[in-house]
């Protein structure tokens, strides 16, 4: 079980979050409100917020354009995950990972089936890195969204979770996460190692 550790600083990420939909404007995104309020009430930044429609190259585009910039470090992606003819997120993002996150979407789906049932197995939920950006993907509505972020975001994206979480991989100044059984030894090794 992840562990919160109160002496490890804070290191607010930017994060910009991509709704894909072909309906939804501002006004009726519901499931972007909830991940900007969730984000922001965390302490991490929401540097940039869009809407796409439920297209390849279009949610490709938008990834891509912001995989390259320097103030952010997160891309949260709702919408598009699931098995109509329309939902094309996972393959759009997934000839851009350099690594899947592949436990993402099990533990999403772990999750979703507490409040879903058996319905969950048509969640695509995915997840990835490209060069230094985390990219997760998840189902469009409300509360899919605070699912992902409740039960696995919010702790991955936070630099105090023991024994490890995704920060120091998009942050270069947080501290790498080390093993609660890891020597002080071991612990000065690793942070030399990255140094």
């Amino acid at each position: 079980m992840a562990h919160v550790h109160a002496d490890a600083p804070f290191v607010p990420l930017g994060i910009a979050v991509l709704t894909v939909s072909d309906t939804r404007g501002f006004d009726e995104d519901g499931s972007g409100d909830l991940l900007g309020e969730r984000l922001t009430g965390a302490g991490h930044a929401l540097v940039e917020r869009r809407i796409v429609p439920d297209d390849v190259y279009r949610i490709r585009a938008a990834v891509s354009a912001w995989v390259v910039r320097e103030d952010i470090q997160v891309i949260l992606v709702n919408g598009g995950t699931g098995f109509t003819a329309r939902d094309t997120t996972p393959e759009a993002l997934a000839p851009l990972f350099d690594k899947a996150v592949d436990g993402y979407g099990e533990l999403f789906r772990a999750l979703s089936r507490q409040t879903i049932g058996t319905s969950t197995i048509q969640s695509r939920a995915v997840a990835g890195l490209i060069d230094r950006t985390l990219v997760f993907a998840m189902p469009g509505s409300p509360r899919a969204c605070a699912t992902a972020w409740d039960g696995i975001l919010a702790d991955q994206l936070d630099a105090r979770t023991r024994p490890c979480n995704f920060v120091a991989m998009v942050q270069p100044t947080a501290a790498p996460c080390v093993s609660r059984q890891a020597a002080p030894a071991d612990a000065e090794r690793v942070q030399g190692a990255e140094a």
